[in-house]
């Protein structure tokens, strides 16, 4: 188990929000104090990679940025309280939000809202950058704001979820439930589906809330905390979960990747012992996750049965996988994004970014992926 990737302590009588400073960050998921990483071996180039365009938006310091997708557009936030939109690579707008920020960016075709450690949300035009709202939250912001036409939903640092107005910022409601003694520090978004809200808890919990008023109409068990010790027993779902049809997936560091329908109220339709902290991806066929060593896997979606396992980036702090067409890709804790075959998980291309980690998971952008650095490099990759 890695010790590492923990976390945040919440004394089980605290009542309010929990702080965490950006010490706190030398234990969390992407921590440089683990253990070395694997040493690339050279790969034979199956694929012609070109990065279709580049761009600075600034560092994300200690914290997580990932940025939003929206048609042509790219927002794309900073540590430093910079935001950008950008098309195709040219920036069309740069703001400062007023004060470092902690988590982003979520956004539509109206709104670019961001999260700050104190616990504000900043929602700003999505067509010149002007400010429109300001809300607040109960802690710290880690994980992006879901920004959807039924509002925006924020999951702070304590586990609450917020729905806001997305007109005005007005509060519609807040989830909250009770919190173990240990957690892994989240960045998991909420997501929007049907009239659900999806959100993953500590515990192992994914739980389906109702868009009207938050209240929870079923929830699934991702994994079971076992063990002897309140560390072994952390069993979190710390990654958005991944929708696609009726099916809804997730997984659980120190737990299961499982699979449920949400046609069923939530029935389970399979799961398989992997941890992982930074989620999921799916296509028709496959789900394809990374696991808290670095292993990417690809499984059977219907089953759960494996097809593939690439094991060459151990301990390289790998993030997310996206997938498009045939290509499945990751980056890892030194800049470099991994193009592995969809269908045997070989490695078919490696591009270069800007050398320091990729801490979100890699998306999908027109026919090409996104990448964005902790030192503030966005790229655009097409596999040619």
């Amino acid at each position: 188990m890695s010790r590492r990737l923990l976390v945040l302590l919440i004394a089980a009588g605290l009542s309010g929000c929990a702080t965490i400073s950006d010490g706190i960050d030398a234990i969390n998921p992407f921590s440089s104090s683990g253990p070395k990483m694997t040493p690339l071996q050279p790969i034979k180039d199956a694929l012609e990679l070109r990065v279709q365009w580049s761009a600075g938006v600034g560092k994300a310091g200690s914290y997580s940025f990932a940025p939003a997708i929206v048609g042509k557009s790219v927002y794309a936030a900073a540590r430093d309280g910079t935001v950008h939109k950008l098309e195709e690579g040219k920036t069309v707008w740069k703001i400062d939000a007023g004060q470092p920020l902690s988590a982003g960016v979520g956004a539509n075709a109206r709104l670019v809202v961001v999260g700050t450690a104190k616990g504000d949300v900043l929602a700003f035009s999505a067509v010149d950058g002007k400010p429109l709202w300001q809300a607040r939250v109960s802690s710290e912001v880690l994980a992006a704001p879901t920004v959807g036409d039924d509002g925006v939903a924020v999951k702070s640092g304590d586990n609450r979820v917020f729905l806001f107005d997305g007109g005005d910022g007005g509060r519609k409601w807040v989830y909250q439930r009770s919190t173990p003694t240990l957690s892994v520090r989240s960045a998991g978004s909420p997501v929007f589906a049907d009239s659900y809200v999806f959100v993953g808890f500590p515990g192992g919990k994914l739980v389906a809330l109702s868009l009207q008023n938050g209240a929870p109409v079923w929830e699934g068990a991702v994994a079971l905390p076992k063990g002897a010790t309140e560390l072994d027993r952390v069993a979190d779902v710390v990654a958005p979960p991944a929708i696609d049809g009726r099916q809804v997936c997730a997984v659980a560091f120190q737990g299961r990747v499982a699979c449920f329908d949400l046609g069923q109220s939530g029935a389970l339709i399979w799961s398989r012992d992997i941890s992982s902290a930074t989620g999921v991806a799916l296509d028709g066929r496959y789900l394809f996750v990374t696991d808290d060593k670095g292993a990417v896997y690809a499984l059977d979606r219907l089953s759960g049965s494996s097809l593939w396992k690439q094991d060459k980036l151990l301990n390289r702090r790998v993030s997310g996988p996206a997938v498009y067409r045939s290509n499945v890709v990751v980056a890892d804790g030194e800049g470099l994004v991994h193009f592995l075959s969809r269908e045997d998980g070989s490695f078919v291309g490696r591009q270069k970014t800007d050398g320091t980690p990729v801490r979100a998971p890699v998306q999908q952008l027109g026919s090409g992926f996104l990448v964005q650095t902790s030192g503030g490099n966005l790229s655009a990759i097409e596999a040619q």
